[in-house]
C-alpha cells in the first residue's frame, strides 16, 4: 500500500528535517501503511494470529464467523481506519441491523484514530461520520434499504451482525461495489440455518471464510464457557461461542417444569408484571414478586380473548401497585392503560434475547411459578417449540408463534428486569433511565389481592 494523498495544507518544501510533513511523522505513516497491525498495537492491543492474518490479507470478500467477544469488531474497525487513511477519497460504509450497532464499530475506529494521534486531520467528525483531509469518508448507517441505496463507489463495505441483516438489504448493497471493485466484509455470530449469511457460508462462492470459535480467543476461559453452558444450555453456546449454525428443534423451555412450585413461602419484594396484547389471540398478563435475592415468583395470570381493554385495566388495577412491562408494539394500548392509572413501561420484543433471559432464570433457579395459579402459562411452556426442518424452510428459525402469549408477557417482563443481562448478551449500552427497571418499595403479597 502507499500513502495515496498528502493533505493540501502540507508542503514538502517546508517539511522539517526530522521527516515530518505538517507535523505528521512519515516513518509512522509508512509503517502503518505496510502493517495495519500497528494500529491495534497503538491501542495497546496485541493482535491474535487470526487478526494479524486478516489485517494483512487482500481478499476482496470475507465472511467472519466469530465467537462473541473474540475481537471481530475491533479488527474490522482497524481495517476501516486503514482504508480511510491510505486510500485517497475512499468511501467506507459501516452497516448493521440498527444504527446503535453501526456506531459501535465506528466508535472503536475513532478510538484507534485518536490513539494514533490523528495522523491525518479531520475535515469533519460527528458521531456517525468521519471525513479526513485526503477526502476519505467513513459513514455508519442502520440496516434499512431506503437509507443506503443512494451510495455508490464504495471502497470498503462492512456488514456487522450480518446474520441478522435481511436478504433484501444484502442484495441491495452488493451493487455498491460494482464499479469500485471494493471489499466486502461480513462479520457475525450465527443465527440459525437461514438467511444469506448462512447460505453464503455453505456456498462455493468466492469468499474467504474465517471461523473463530472461543477456543481461538485467549481471553475466553473454559470456566466461563462452562458457566454459560450451565446457565443458557449447550445449543446457545454452540451457536454463540462455537460458531455453529445450530438448527434448534423441540421445546424452547424443556426445563420449565423445574420452576413450578406448590408450596408458596412468604415473600417480600416489589410487584412486577408483563403484558402481551391481543384480541382474537388472547390478551395475556402474568405478575408476581421480585424478591431481594433476585428470584422472580410468578403468582398469577390473566388470559382472555375478545375482551375490551378497559375490562383488563380494571382487573389489573385490583392487583395493586404493580409495574407492568408490555409489548412495545402496542403503543395505543400502553397509553390507554396508563390513562386508567396503571404504571406501564415498554418491554423489549427481541425474541432471541428474551428466550435467553428466560432460559437463564430457569437454569439458575431464579424463576418460580405457582402451579395452581398459572395454568395457561404452563400449558404454553409445554407446547412452545422450535420449527421442524420443513417449517424452517418456510418461516425461518424463530419458535412457532402459536403458543406465545403468556410466555410473551413473561418475556416482556424479563426484558426489563434482566436488562443488564440482555445488554451483555448483545454488547448493548445500558438502557436509558426511562426504560430501566424501577425501584419500587416492597408491597404486600400479590396473591392475596387476586380478584
Amino acid at each position: 500500500m502507499i500513502i495515496a494523498k498528502i493533505p493540501k495544507n502540507c508542503s514538502l518544501n517546508n517539511a522539517p528535517s526530522q521527516g515530518t510533513i505538517g507535523g505528521v511523522d512519515l516513518h509512522q505513516l509508512l509503517a502503518l501503511a505496510l502493517d495495519p497491525c500497528r494500529i491495534l498495537e497503538a491501542r495497546g492491543i496485541a493482535p491474535d494470529p487470526w487478526q494479524r492474518g486478516l489485517l494483512l490479507s487482500n481478499d476482496r470478500q470475507i465472511l467472519l464467523n466469530c465467537s462473541r467477544q473474540s475481537g471481530k469488531s475491533t479488527v474490522v474497525s482497524v481495517l476501516a481506519l486503514h482504508t480511510a487513511l491510505f486510500t485517497a477519497e475512499a468511501l467506507v460504509l459501516l452497516v448493521s441491523p440498527s444504527l446503535r450497532q453501526s456506531t459501535e464499530i465506528f466508535r472503536k475506529m475513532i478510538d484507534a484514530y485518536k490513539a494514533l494521534g490523528r495522523p491525518l486531520p479531520a475535515r469533519q467528525q460527528t458521531q456517525l461520520r468521519l471525513e479526513l483531509a485526503n477526502g476519505s469518508r467513513v459513514v455508519c448507517l442502520p440496516g434499512r434499504e431506503g437509507t443506503i441505496r443512494s451510495f455508490g463507489g464504495v471502497h470498503l463495505l462492512v456488514l456487522d451482525e450480518a446474520a441478522r441483516i435481511p436478504d433484501d438489504l444484502y442484495r441491495s448493497v452488493r451493487p455498491m461495489l460494482a464499479v469500485s471493485q471494493g471489499r466486502l466484509i461480513a462479520l457475525s455470530t450465527p443465527f440459525g440455518q437461514r438467511g444469506w449469511f448462512w447460505q453464503e457460508w455453505q456456498s462455493e462462492g468466492p469468499w474467504k471464510k474465517i471461523r473463530i470459535p472461543w477456543q481461538d480467543c485467549p481471553r475466553i476461559t473454559p470456566q466461563f464457557i462452562a458457566e454459560e453452558t450451565r446457565a443458557l444450555g449447550l445449543p446457545w453456546v454452540q451457536q454463540e461461542y462455537e460458531c455453529l449454525f445450530t438448527a434448534l428443534e423441540g421445546l424452547v423451555y424443556p426445563d420449565f417444569e423445574k420452576a413450578l412450585v406448590d408450596d408458596w413461602p412468604e415473600i417480600n419484594g416489589r410487584l412486577v408484571g408483563g403484558i402481551d396484547f391481543g384480541w382474537r389471540n388472547p390478551f395475556a398478563a402474568v405478575w408476581g414478586v421480585l424478591d431481594r435475592d433476585d428470584v422472580l415468583w410468578i403468582a398469577g395470570e390473566r388470559y382472555l380473548s375478545e375482551t375490551p381493554l378497559h375490562e383488563h385495566a380494571a382487573a389489573l388495577k385490583k392487583l395493586g401497585e404493580v409495574t407492568w412491562y408490555a409489548d412495545p408494539s402496542g403503543r395505543t394500548e400502553i397509553e390507554e392503560l396508563r390513562a386508567s392509572g396503571l404504571v406501564v413501561r415498554r418491554g423489549d420484543n427481541d425474541i432471541r434475547a428474551g428466550i435467553a433471559a428466560v432460559t437463564a432464570r430457569l437454569r439458575t433457579g431464579r424463576l418460580k411459578v405457582r402451579r395452581d395459579a398459572c395454568p395457561k402459562l404452563l400449558m404454553e411452556a409445554r407446547l412452545y417449540r422450535y420449527p421442524s426442518a420443513s417449517e424452517r424452510a418456510l418461516s425461518g428459525e424463530n419458535p412457532v408463534d402459536e403458543h406465545n402469549h403468556a410466555l410473551g408477557a413473561l418475556r416482556y417482563l424479563l426484558s426489563r428486569l434482566d436488562a443488564h443481562f440482555l445488554a451483555r448478551m448483545r454488547k448493548k449500552k445500558p438502557l436509558p433511565e426511562e426504560h430501566a427497571p424501577d425501584k419500587n418499595s416492597a408491597s404486600e403479597h400479590l396473591w392475596t389481592r387476586l380478584s
